[in-house]
């Protein structure tokens, strides 16, 4: 059915069908919705799945259900009140019943662009609490105390500045702080889906600038947060700390590589320095391998995908060391391990490149190199050697073509 016809349904038992959230947002905003989003009043639960038998019904604490409108499965919900009487998110009691107005769901809702309205029928915008022209203003602000109700905010806000490239009012980051108490005991998935939209962004410094200035960034990713003050020798560093260094490098990265993963590595690859103790700075030696260990905490906190923490750890390893390779033993067996990493060379090289200011030519031309590499195995080893002696033959031969390699492209540089 489309939208009209839903609304028109809607309608016709008693209710009233709003487009909400994010798609109301978007379309003030001038661009296209990824997903559209309803809110039911004047019928109940009973009188909804009655009308619609074949809607999922999801969600444990209130009635929400997946319709299919205009060829896609949209959320619809009956409009609903809160009441908070634990902590989290979990702490709160709904009221869902048919007598509850559009304008109280919409108060319950965390930030103004996001709590405002349609009316399908109408064609009406409603907008009680400015969301219109805080979109207008490029601001994000809190609808009501509402918003502490539910910690995570605090990071959807952060997160929101980050995708719209909004301004933060100066209350709101003071309500985002007063959920510093109950963020260090949220569900670390709920923590991770935030940094993953966030890093989805195109300038995911911001996420981090703004938890930082809400006084709550060492609370949420403390890892971050002990980057800040952490000097680096400045002919190498002038852009400053390694907090500094580290959201510069992840904003270069974000230009280049959309994949949220190799992101998380570029701001993860110096996460050893937030450890270093305060007499060896400026210096920051061991830092990858204390980064490895921050990553493991980190993991354990909001739990990672397999991959990301994978390919995390192999950039926190390597990207220092590649850097001093000079003996082509030691290239290749690198390249190898590259090889059989969760990274590519592509992405790879897309941190180190930016982080050092250039690459070695072996990891400019790492992808022509690796494929010559592979074509040597055992299968075309003499047959006279057996066991560990195959393996030696693969690394000589492999050692061979990395020393042509190189020349090949020196002689192409000269």
């Amino acid at each position: 059915m489309t939208e009209l016809e839903f609304a028109k349904k809607i309608n016709k038992i008693g209710g009233t069908a709003y487009l909400v959230g994010g798609a109301v947002r978007d379309n003030l905003r001038g661009v296209p919705a990824h997903d559209k989003d309803y809110c039911i009043t004047g019928i109940d639960d009973e009188t909804f799945k009655r009308n619609f038998p074949n809607a999922a019904k999801f969600g444990k604490s209130f009635p929400v259900y997946s319709v299919n409108i205009d060829g896609k499965g949209c959320e619809v919900a009956l409009a609903r009140t809160e009441k908070k009487i634990g902590t989290g998110y979990r702490g709160f009691t709904v009221n869902f019943n048919s007598d509850v107005k559009i304008e109280q769901d919409l108060y319950r809702r965390d930030t103004t662009i996001n709590a405002m309205a349609v009316d399908i029928l109408r064609d009406e915008l409603i907008d009680p609490f400015g969301g219109r022209e805080d979109v207008a203003n490029k601001k994000i602000r809190a609808v009501s105390e509402h918003f502490t109700d539910d910690p995570v905010r605090a990071l959807r806000a952060a997160r929101q500045s980050a995708q719209f490239n909004f301004e933060i009012t100066k209350d709101t980051l003071a309500a985002m702080n007063l959920c510093a108490v109950e963020l260090e005991d949220e569900p670390g998935e709920r923590i991770f889906a935030e940094l993953e939209t966030a890093l989805k962004t195109v300038k995911p410094s911001i996420f981090f600038r703004n938890l930082n200035r809400a006084g709550i960034l060492e609370v949420t990713f403390p890892e971050v947060a002990n980057l800040r003050g952490k000097t680096q020798p400045t002919e190498f560093h002038p852009e400053g700390d390694a907090y500094e260094h580290t959201l510069q490098i992840l904003d270069e990265v974000a230009k280049i590589n959309s994949k949220p993963e190799i992101r998380f590595a570029a701001l993860a690859h110096d996460f050893g320095k937030g450890t270093t103790p305060a007499e060896m700075l400026p210096h920051h030696y061991d830092h990858d391998k204390r980064g490895l260990e921050v990553l493991q905490e980190m993991d354990d906190r909001i739990h990672l995908p397999a991959d990301w923490k994978k390919i995390a750890a192999f950039v926190i390893a390597e990207h220092m060391r590649v850097k001093t390779l000079t003996k082509r033993g030691k290239i290749v067996d690198f390249l190898i391990k590259l090889h059989k990493s969760k990274i590519s060379v592509e992405d790879f090289n897309d941190i180190v490149n930016l982080d050092s200011q250039g690459l070695p030519p072996f990891l400019v031309n790492a992808k022509n190199i690796l494929a010559e590499l592979l074509k040597v195995s055992g299968k075309s080893a003499p047959p006279e050697l057996t066991g560990v002696e195959i393996g030696e033959w693969i690394r000589r031969e492999r050692i061979k073509i990395l020393g042509n390699s190189l020349k090949g492209i020196k002689k192409l540089s000269t």
